[in-house]
């Protein structure tokens, strides 16, 4: 299918201020882009894009003393199919790893493993390790956990999600990924577009997704404690350890995002090229 993804940020500085943008699909994806990347500045700026070692892709630039507008869009291939779901995958035995799957297992500023450690051990230990289990961690995560834009803080970590049985995306997969780890399961986090891809509409604007990978057997699996079933259209923005790791924005200096929308629509076959069909705006990027 050919989706239409983009986004808009708009971002109040004091004074000209370094930011990163972190809204470009990920390089494994660039095979699939169906048009060029377009990214517009207001006022118009220079910016430079440049790919980590993770294969993330950053727009930097400067933004100026005042609001900024950052606009980005693009078409893209994915696949009409949905996640794969391999039941039968077992877990990899912690001293067969790949070394460097190692760090996933390490907490991380929002997977706080130490403590959660004897939830999860008391829990989930009774599902025999594999797909399984991630699954039923899964499946406690989305049942346990209420999604609400307003239980949202900057600073929640997964103990915190678990605590208050509230959160977004984000904090459904911290959470799902803290579990994991306490379980000796590498997992890392993912952002990206998904919108309402091959499901139908709902009330709340699009955002950004999280979602996340595990390492079973000898390659890594999707699995999304928020929407707890397997999905079609997800575009990969970036992967790291939790969302400290790969923020849509990242700002060097004082900053307010007074604007913001995302965009994920399929396009119809005969839908004219260039521009995105729809834009809609949320009230804040809380990745729902």
């Amino acid at each position: 299918m050919l989706i239409a993804i983009g986004c808009r940020l708009e971002i109040r500085c004091p004074v000209a201020t370094p930011l990163l943008a972190l809204v470009h699909p990920h390089t494994s994806l660039l095979p699939e882009l169906r048009s060029p990347e377009r990214v517009r500045l207001e006022p118009d700026r220079t910016y430079e894009l440049l790919s980590d070692a993770a294969g993330n892709r950053w727009s930097r630039l400067i933004a100026s003393a005042g609001v900024t507008t950052f606009t980005y869009e693009t078409r893209i291939e994915r696949p009409d199919s949905t996640d794969p779901v391999i039941a039968t995958a077992t877990a990899c035995a912690v001293q067969a790893l790949p070394v460097d799957t190692y760090p996933l297992l390490n907490p991380s500023p929002y997977c706080d493993t130490a403590a959660l450690m004897t939830f999860a051990w008391d829990t989930f230990t009774a599902v025999p390790p594999g797909w399984g289990q991630v699954q039923a961690i899964c499946d406690w995560v989305h049942e346990h956990i209420r999604f609400d834009y307003d239980a949202v803080t900057p600073e929640k970590s997964a103990s915190d999600t678990l605590r208050d049985r509230a959160g977004v995306c984000r904090d459904f997969a911290h959470l799902a990924i803290t579990l994991c780890r306490c379980l000796n399961i590498p997992a890392r986090y993912c952002t990206g577009y998904l919108g309402y891809t091959g499901i139908p509409v709902g009330e709340a604007a699009v955002d950004f997704s999280a979602w996340f990978e595990v390492f079973l057997e000898n390659r890594w699996h999707i699995f999304d404690a928020r929407h707890n079933i397997p999905r079609c259209g997800r575009v990969l923005i970036a992967r790291g350890r939790d969302a400290a790791d790969v923020p849509f924005l990242r700002s060097f200096g004082e900053h307010e995002l007074v604007g913001f929308a995302v965009t994920t629509e399929i396009v119809a076959a005969d839908l004219e090229t260039g521009g995105i069909a729809k834009e809609e705006p949320a009230a804040s990027p809380l990745l729902g």
